[in-house]
């Protein structure tokens, strides 16, 4: 894809995010939205996978960290034709598939079950380690949030990935600067993050979230990396895309009504439109 499909996508994917947690009346919006670029370069230029082989074992792997943004990663996921685009509005509808979180049980194209902050990195951690002892080439990537990292948990396992040289993982933080409680370096500050990864053998790359030149430049420089995993700092907005959301810790994990809901989408058609004529 270039650049101005990879926009138009992850545009798309934002409509998506907005509609299902408008229908679920639940949901994290904002740091879904932060993350839409990210997810659609991953899923459309980035992994190597295959909607109609989900389970091939010679696929990348990705781990969503920061598990509640499923709605980003669903979003996604039906875009890339693992699922119907209409099946979003089912979002925490009791007996739908697509729960609050990530289930690897239910969801076609989810590689592992997230949620509890902190953890999904340690299961990337072990399927890149399981790669290098059996010889696969597969590549794993996983995306935490800056709040998240504030758990221990997130340093152990960047302490074992770096001391094994896991060249084979990514590790994305989705760096917006807010959590639920507010500004990250007001509630408990994890700055400097290049630094600390820096100290746990991480080879770290900085790069604007929402520009595809820059993220196209930083996963390839990934790939360069040998003899050590790579965290890529990705500094972002939350709720990008949608005017009253974003930069806004309110709308972290809260549902627009059906007055903000058209509003919102009237910011992404907006956006969309601008993108059709260019």
């Amino acid at each position: 894809m270039d650049n101005l499909e990879l926009k138009i996508t992850a545009n798309e994917v934002r409509k998506g995010i907005v509609t299902a947690v408008h229908s679920a009346k639940a949901g994290h919006p904002g740091g879904s939205l932060s993350a839409a670029d990210i997810f659609t370069y991953l899923y459309f230029e980035e992994m190597n996978v295959n909607p109609e082989d989900p389970k091939n074992p010679d696929r990348d792997r990705f781990v969503l960290s920061k598990g509640h943004t499923a709605p980003g990663l669903y979003a996604t996921l039906a875009h890339r034709g693992y699922f119907p685009v209409e099946d979003l509005t089912t979002l925490r509808k009791l007996g739908s598939y697509l729960q609050g979180h990530p289930c690897m049980q239910h969801v076609p194209g989810v590689d592992m079950s997230s949620g509890s902050l902190g953890q999904g990195i340690s299961a990337a951690v072990g399927m890149a380690l399981s790669a290098k002892i059996s010889g696969k080439d597969y590549r794993t990537y996983t995306l935490l949030g800056d709040g998240e990292i504030q758990e221990g948990q997130v340093w152990e396992a960047s302490m074992f990935a770096g001391f094994h040289k896991l060249d084979n993982l990514v590790v994305i933080v989705d760096n917006n600067g807010l959590q639920i409680d507010g500004k990250i370096d007001e509630v408990c500050s994890p700055y400097p993050i290049d630094k600390k990864f820096e100290a746990f053998n991480f080879h770290v790359i900085n790069v604007d979230a929402h520009d595809f030149d820059a993220l196209r430049a930083a996963f390839a420089e990934a790939r360069q990396t040998k003899g050590m995993p790579v965290a890529i700092i990705a500094h972002s907005v939350k709720g990008k895309g949608v005017s009253f959301m974003e930069n806004n810790a309110g709308w972290h994990g809260k549902a627009p009504n059906d007055e903000e809901y058209a509003v919102a989408m009237a910011d992404l058609e907006r956006i969309g439109e601008q993108l059709c004529q260019k």
